[in-house]
């Protein structure tokens, strides 16, 4: 463990953010491992003192060209950081747990020792709890300061294979000689309810958001490191932020991308596209290029299990007035929701739900009428309200209460019936779908590379985007014309008898030369009987193909109006959920029944506890999370 080396002793007294990004590098990129101790300490004391009871003010001199912090001293630092090794060392008899890699028992024993030192009279969740200079300085630690003291008190015992696991709303650790056990250390939401000591499989087996079935961000040193900044909270009112602590936090965000700590942690990527957007660095790509690599890291280290990316993303194109593109994005965080079952303890990503949907969609739908106009805008919400659907079911509690429907109905009646009857929508059903005689197939799982949007439904548009050329058209429309020097077809003499006097030059279509259109080849009439049947083949092919171009050219020319006319798309979804698929018929009705629609969006029938099947797999009554430093 690195401690406070002479490189970093000789940045004190800390007045600016540049010295503190220093010594982060210097602990990330100079040390065998990042000390997490000492650097959480460091980021906690800037951050209380801006923040918790603000005196400070920010004064731009000459001798600094970013904003003066309070002076960070090393002797208060040092002290503290000897405090928390004392703490821990004073507590936990090493002897008793002669291991090199860490037990159930030291991890629990560890916990213990945080656990009981905290103060019980304070509202945990309240900010500026989550590092350890509030745990030093006032026995205060919210869930995950409690989950990285445990990994910070483990690292001080020299235990190195005690690291942090994420979900998206809780934290837990992970141990052993190859990383496989895990161990709960802190709670979550709101309550003193604690299991610390107990591993979390039954949480994973549950089909729990809070445990993200099994995809939990597994830190290494470096990302916890990320972990301490991520958690960082400039917040100094429901509407204000510390501008030195937000700034701070994207320094240091921005040290860690360029060294690769956070292509595995897509919240950091979030958060640092949320700060990008508010504050956009020089020379940085735009906010919008963090949100989507997040998006990618999930999909690509996560099995696309995590929901606030897509959240994120979503937010963001909604602010800049991409109404359709924020409703495709929501779609997307419903189609990860309904890989999971509901239960009480969501309230975080329940709360974020109910805003997008009954603030966010109908404000966009308010603000732009143009949404209105395209089916697609209409599949995207039909897919949102699905996977809420479908994350319902097998719930012990219902999700869809009327406070849901009136919006979703109010929005519905908006989009008129000629553009709700242009959707395809097909409902899935559970039973095993013949392949071919010698095998069988339960409902496909999409590779989450395969798409970058419309996680789990295949989308289309009837209009090709024009990518083909005329040649291309032409040359698999020619493939198709049966020519044959048999009997002429009934249907040949037809074409025959209807050929006009010219017909298009494929040579000015292919390469533009000669003239649009050119003659017929005159009809020489062959005295041969053998023969007499060809000129007619000839001619008919001709006709054919001519014809055929035609229609090849008009696709193109069709093509490129779809393409800038987004409104006449015709998407195709795929409704997997009881509930939307029982209301199939009433969606596309010429005549919205609004009260049918609310009834069978609020029946509780479709809310069955127990046991479901999604994909072929048995999925149970789920567990419970709380949003690891999002606000």
């Amino acid at each position: 463990m690195a401690g406070f080396r002479d490189e970093d002793k000789a940045l004190f007294p800390l007045q600016s953010i540049s010295s503190i990004v220093q010594i982060f590098q210097n602990q990330l990129e100079n040390s065998t491992e990042p000390d997490l101790a000492l650097l959480s300490i460091l980021v906690g004391a800037v951050e209380n003192s801006l923040t918790c009871n603000r005196t400070f003010t920010s004064q731009d001199s000459i001798v600094y060209d970013e904003p003066k912090l309070p002076t960070v001293e090393y002797h208060i630092a040092e002290a503290l950081y000897r405090k928390f090794q004392t703490v821990i060392k004073g507590a936990v008899d090493l002897t008793v747990y002669d291991t090199k890699y860490a037990t159930r028992e030291l991890v629990k024993k560890v916990s213990d020792v945080i656990w009981n030192s905290l103060t019980r009279s304070y509202y945990k969740d309240r900010a500026h709890l989550q590092s350890l200079y509030s745990y030093l300085t006032a026995n205060k630690l919210d869930c995950f300061g409690v989950a990285f003291a445990v990994v910070a008190g483990c690292q001080v015992l020299g235990f190195k294979d005690v690291h942090l696991a994420m979900s998206e709303d809780h934290a837990w650790v992970v141990y052993g000689e190859d990383g496989s056990e895990t161990a709960e250390v802190t709670w979550h939401g709101k309550g003193n309810e604690d299991k610390r000591g107990q591993p979390v499989e039954a949480g994973v087996a549950s089909r729990s958001w809070l445990y993200v079935n099994g995809q939990a961000v597994i830190c290494n040193r470096a990302m916890e490191v990320a972990t301490i900044v991520s958690a960082i909270n400039p917040s100094l009112s429901a509407t204000a932020d510390a501008a030195e602590v937000a700034l701070l936090q994207q320094e240091l965000l921005w040290l860690l991308y360029d060294l690769g700590h956070l292509a595995k942690y897509p919240m950091a990527l979030g958060n640092l596209g949320d700060l990008e957007e508010a504050a956009p660095t020089p020379g940085r790509p735009p906010a919008i290029n963090l949100f989507q690599e997040a998006i990618r890291s999930s999909r690509k280290y996560y099995g696309n299990a995590h929901v606030y990316p897509y959240t994120y993303q979503g937010g963001y194109l909604y602010r800049h007035g991409l109404h359709s593109e924020a409703l495709s994005s929501w779609a997307d965080a419903a189609d990860v929701l309904r890989k999971y079952d509901y239960s009480r303890d969501d309230g975080e990503i329940y709360k974020e739900l109910l805003e997008i949907a009954n603030e966010l969609i109908p404000h966009a739908v308010r603000a732009d009428e143009r949404l209105l106009r395209q089916p697609r805008c209409f599949a995207h919400l039909l897919r949102f309200y699905d996977g809420i659907c479908q994350w319902e079911e097998g719930a012990n509690t219902p999700v869809l209460h009327i406070g849901w429907a009136r919006p979703l109905v109010n929005t519905i009646s908006k989009f008129d019936a000629n553009i709700r009857a242009q959707v395809v929508i097909e409902c899935y059903e559970t039973e095993t779908i013949k392949l071919n005689d010698d095998e069988n197939l339960q409902k496909k799982e999409t590779n989450p590379d395969e798409m970058l949007n419309n996680n789990n439904n295949n989308y289309y548009k009837t209009k090709e985007k024009g990518n083909n050329t005329a040649r291309d058209l032409i040359k698999s429309l020619e493939s198709k014309v049966p020519v044959t020097t048999a009997s002429t077809h009934p249907s040949i003499q037809a074409l025959t008898a209807a050929c006009s006097e010219k017909i298009l030059n494929r040579d000015y279509l292919l390469q533009g030369d000669g003239e649009p259109f050119v003659a017929p080849p005159e009809l020489t009439i062959n005295s041969t009987p053998s023969t007499s049947q060809e000129p007619v083949v000839a001619v008919a092919t001709a006709t054919v193909t001519a014809t055929a171009v035609t229609a090849a050219a008009t696709t193109v020319v069709v093509n490129e109006e779809i393409v800038d006319d987004s409104e006449n798309e015709k998407p195709k979804i795929t409704l997997y959920s009881q509930k939307m698929k029982g209301l199939k018929d009433l969606l596309l009705a010429e005549k919205l029944n609004t009260h049918a629609i609310s009834l069978q969006l609020t029946a509780q029938s479709q809310v069955q506890i127990g046991k479901k099947t999604r994909s072929g797999d048995e999925i149970g009554i789920n567990q419970r999370p709380k949003r690891t430093r999002r606000d």
